[in-house]
């Protein structure tokens, strides 16, 4: 079988105006960034507001393990099997972020013969949204401590900065550092740090904002600091909102691409599911529902965080309300579930595979608990065998719950038709009653309280006093009604990544809290979780490199 890339790398590609015309997209409505991509215009987008939205359909996972799971590969192939079916369907993505290309988890397009394309560009730069993005964190980050060294007329304390830097890069030694040293010329040395720009709050704003106004609007309510007396120093305070929507202006128009099938593909925003809200952007979505008759998407990582996220969240923001959900999994990453180790995983061990489908049994209530219908997709391996497939089929059927075995990684749309065709009726039938987890009016605490009881089986929530203090002193300032956003580690229900499974009896540790005023949501970080992650043993970028005749190898 051959490598993504080089799939990729032979597919044939529509010109973009044609992937365009399929959604009945103009040329005129379209900022060409060569052949294959584009940008959609606002414009044009707001021009279809008044047309009826189409089916929003929701792909999430089992918790995800090294075995890999191919949420993202399923959401292309669903694309793909629809399109098949003769269905107008599009696909909405997140756009990858550089640290895991080049670090441990690898590329965000899809795998075998259910990418989107053209793969490396969408792996690596693509049309700079994210340079855009950490180019306007960073200018809010310089004129801040700007402010500070011509007179600090706002009167910000120093020690109460709460705006750190960005880059796109998976860098460990950039979490804690000291800024301004070398004198009375550099400014006035402070502790500071780096967060990856996909936990910028400026990335969680694009994503999250339907206009250039809104956009604005939110920029200039983020809080950089305090002042000694404890009042916010918001970036309309500094004049920052101007200059970084000008940044973000091109940024914030979606981007179009196509599957290896043609299918139409939104690619836009990329905030993580672990440490951020995990959702491609508002203006994507949104755009999709009025150019398509169904329109399948994804949240980040396992149902608790992207899935939950994207409900309380992204669907609350946006007024948006999914139809259907598909849950994927996988036999290998079961059986790591149930105890198997990695390198037995092709093994059969029926009995481990059981034990590992309470993960996906506590997904599939979870999902249940928003009111939107599922259906499993299970991705098949070579070395999965009839008697383990068919102890999932059972275990799905146990919940009413129906689980398609599909083989789209390796047939592309034509391997996932059944389940395609299954997906469709279950939007289409009304079942669908969408709900929160968690009303506006509840208090902080006990959202995040919520979550964890309700989402990740723990008995509670537990944090020092300082922390305590923090989520009265929001409640007290006016935030109360915010969602939360929970951050900690993917691997687990629990915030120990080694505890598989559905583990119970635990608590969930909050460590700290951060407020992103701009984009309405309290940040709320849990267990060992960082917001800069490092780079593994054996980063990927060691394979990344330009062959003889100056093809990209290694990238995945």
């Amino acid at each position: 079988m051959q490598s993504d890339i080089a799939i990729a790398r032979a597919a044939r590609l529509d010109p973009i105006e044609q992937v365009a015309a399929r959604l009945d997209l103009p040329a005129d409505a379209l900022m060409p960034y060569g052949h294959h991509i584009a940008k959609v215009t606002l414009d044009h987008l707001e021009s279809l507001s008044d047309r009826p939205d189409g089916k929003l359909i929701l792909v999430t996972a089992i918790s995800p393990t090294p075995a890999g799971e191919g949420k993202t590969t399923t959401t292309v192939g669903l694309g793909d099997g629809l399109k098949r079916l003769g269905h107008k369907a599009a696909i909405c993505l997140r756009e990858p972020s550089l640290g895991p290309c080049f670090g441990m988890k690898g590329g965000a397009a899809g795998g075998g013969y259910s990418q989107v394309v053209p793969m490396e560009s969408i792996n690596l730069h693509f049309t700079g949204d994210f340079h855009a993005i950490g180019s306007a964190h960073n200018l809010l980050a310089a004129l801040v401590d700007n402010h500070i060294y011509w007179g600090n007329a706002r009167d910000i304390d120093e020690r109460r900065i709460v705006w750190r830097r960005v880059m796109d890069m998976n860098d460990r030694a950039l979490r804690a550092i000291v800024n301004s040293l070398g004198g009375v010329a550099n400014g006035f040395p402070r502790e500071d740090g780096f967060d990856i720009t996909v936990a910028s709050e400026v990335m969680a704003i694009l994503c999250l904002s339907r206009s250039v106004a809104e956009l604005t609007q939110r920029l200039g309510d983020i809080i950089v600091a305090y002042t000694r007396d404890r009042r916010p120093v918001r970036a309309r305070d500094l004049k920052a909102e101007g200059a970084m929507t000008v940044l973000l202006r091109d940024a914030l128009m979606p981007n179009l691409v196509q599957s290896l099938e043609g299918t139409p593909a939104f690619v836009h925003g990329g905030p993580f599911a672990n440490i951020a809200h995990g959702c491609n952007s508002v203006i994507a979505t949104r755009a999709a529902l009025k150019l398509a008759d169904y329109v399948v998407t994804e949240a980040g990582f396992g149902a608790d965080l992207g899935a939950e996220k994207f409900f309380d969240i992204k669907c609350r923001k946006a007024g948006l309300r999914p139809d259907a959900a598909v849950i994927v999994a996988t036999v290998r990453a079961l059986k790591h579930h149930g105890g198997v180790r990695r390198d037995q995983l092709g093994t059969p061990d029926v009995a481990a595979l059981e034990k590992g489908l309470t993960n996906l049994g506590r997904h599939l209530r979870n999902v249940a608990q928003f009111g939107v219908p599922a259906v499993v997709g299970i991705n098949r391996f070579a070395t999965d065998t009839e008697e383990e497939l068919d102890a999932v089929r059972r275990f799905c059927a146990s919940y009413n719950v129906a689980a398609f075995v599909n083989s789209h990684w390796a047939e592309g749309g034509a391997g996932i038709e059944a389940m395609a065709e299954r997906v469709a009726a279950l939007a289409n039938s009304g079942a669908a009653q969408f709900r929160t987890l968690y009303e506006d009016a509840m208090p902080l605490w006990t959202k995040v309280r919520t979550v964890a009881r309700s989402i990740y089986g723990a008995d509670d929530i537990i944090a020092d006093k300082k922390i305590r203090a923090q989520f009265q002193q929001l409640q007290d300032d006016g935030y109360g009604h915010l969602p939360v956003c929970i951050a900690k580690t993917q691997y687990s229900f629990s915030t120990d990544p080694e505890l598989k499974g559905a583990p119970t009896n635990h608590v969930v540790p909050i460590r700290e809290v951060r407020l992103n005023a701009g984009a309405e949501f309290v940040v709320v970080i849990c267990g060992e979780i960082m917001t800069m992650p490092g780079l593994p043993r054996t980063p990927a970028a060691e394979g990344i490199f330009i062959d003889a005749d100056g093809l990209i190898e290694g990238l995945s």
